[in-house]
C-alpha cells in the first residue's frame, strides 16, 4: 500500500505542475499577441527615418558623420546583446549567446578586444560568469520596453566609437519568424553599411530645407535611427521570447499529462495486484477452514 500512496503523491504533484505551466502558456500567449503588434507598430517608424537619412546622405555626399565612417583596423569591438530577464523560454537565450561567443571567439581570434552591453538579466549574468567586460547594462524592461531606458546603455558605445575606443559595434538579438521559429542574429551596427541607408525602392526623393543647418540635422537623424534600430531589436526579442515561452509551457504541460497516464496506469496495476492479493487470501483462508 505504500507503494500506492507514492504514486498517488507523484500524480498530485505533477497535476499541480500542469497547472501552473498551462496557466504560464496562457498568459505568455497573451503577452505574445501584444508582444508582436508592439514589434510591428515599431518598423514604420525605423523605415521612415532610415529613407530620410538615405535622402539626407545622398543630398549631402560631401558630410560624412561619424557613424559612417569605417575604420582601417579593427582593435576593439562592442556588442549590444539582447537576452531575457526571465527564463523559461526554451533555448532562446543558449541560442543567441552561443552565437554570440562563437563570434567573440572569432575577433578574439583576429586580436580585438570585445566588450559589451548587456539587454536582459541572463546576457549581464553570462557576460560575467565568462570574464567579458560589461560596459553598461539595462535589466527589468518589464513586457513593455520603454527607450528612455535604453538610451543611457546604448550611449555609452556610440561615445566610445565617435572617440575611437572602439572600431565597430555590433547587434545581437533574436528575431521573431513567427510563432515557431525564431532566428539568433548578430548584425553590424555601426559604421552604417550603405546597404542600411538605402531609401525604399519607388520611395520619392525629397529636397529638403534645413533648419539650422544639414549637419545638426543629420546628425539628430542618425542618432534617433541608431535608437530606432536597438528599440526594434528589443521588441523582436521580446516577441520572441513570448512565443518561445508559450511554446515551452505548452510541451511542459503535454508532458506533464503523459506522466500522469503513465502514473495512473502504473497506480491501476498496483491497485489490482493489492485486490488480486486479498483476494487469494480470502480464498486461501475459506479452504483452510
Amino acid at each position: 500500500m505504500s507503494g500506492m500512496k507514492e504514486i498517488r503523491t507523484k500524480i498530485k504533484s505533477v497535476q499541480n505542475t500542469r497547472k501552473i505551466t498551462k496557466a504560464m502558456e496562457m498568459v505568455a500567449a497573451s503577452k505574445m499577441r501584444k508582444a508582436q503588434d508592439r514589434m510591428r507598430s515599431a518598423r514604420p517608424y525605423a523605415d521612415k527615418v532610415r529613407n530620410i537619412c538615405a535622402n539626407l546622405a545622398k543630398a549631402n555626399p560631401e558630410y560624412r558623420h561619424e557613424y559612417m565612417v569605417a575604420r582601417d583596423e579593427i582593435k576593439n569591438v562592442a556588442a549590444i546583446v539582447v537576452t531575457t530577464d526571465k527564463g523559461l523560454c526554451g533555448g532562446l537565450n543558449t541560442n543567441i549567446l552561443r552565437l554570440v561567443t562563437s563570434k567573440f571567439q572569432e575577433f578574439g581570434a583576429k586580436g580585438a578586444k570585445v566588450r559589451a552591453t548587456a539587454i536582459g538579466t541572463k546576457g549581464a549574468g553570462f557576460f560575467n560568469r565568462i570574464g567579458v567586460e560589461v560596459t553598461s547594462k539595462v535589466t527589468g524592461l518589464g513586457d513593455k520596453p520603454h527607450l528612455e531606458a535604453l538610451i543611457g546603455a546604448i550611449k555609452v558605445q556610440l561615445d566610445a566609437y565617435v572617440a575611437g575606443e572602439v572600431d565597430a559595434v555590433y547587434l545581437a538579438y533574436t528575431r521573431f519568424v513567427n510563432t515557431m521559429k525564431q532566428e539568433a542574429v548578430f548584425e553590424q551596427l555601426l559604421p552604417l553599411g550603405g546597404d542600411r541607408l538605402q531609401a525604399d525602392e519607388g520611395s520619392t526623393s525629397w529636397d529638403y530645407i534645413y533648419e539650422p543647418d544639414a549637419k545638426a540635422v543629420i546628425d539628430d537623424l542618425l542618432l534617433r535611427y541608431i535608437e530606432a534600430l536597438v528599440y526594434q531589436a528589443v521588441a523582436e526579442n521580446m516577441a520572441s521570447e513570448q512565443s518561445a515561452r508559450m511554446v515551452a509551457m505548452k510541451a511542459a504541460s503535454d508532458n506533464a499529462k503523459n506522466v500522469i497516464s503513465e502514473l495512473q496506469l502504473t497506480y491501476n496495476k498496483a491497485r489490482q495486484a493489492a485486490i488480486t492479493k486479498e483476494l487469494a487470501e480470502i480464498v486461501g483462508g475459506a479452504a483452510a477452514v
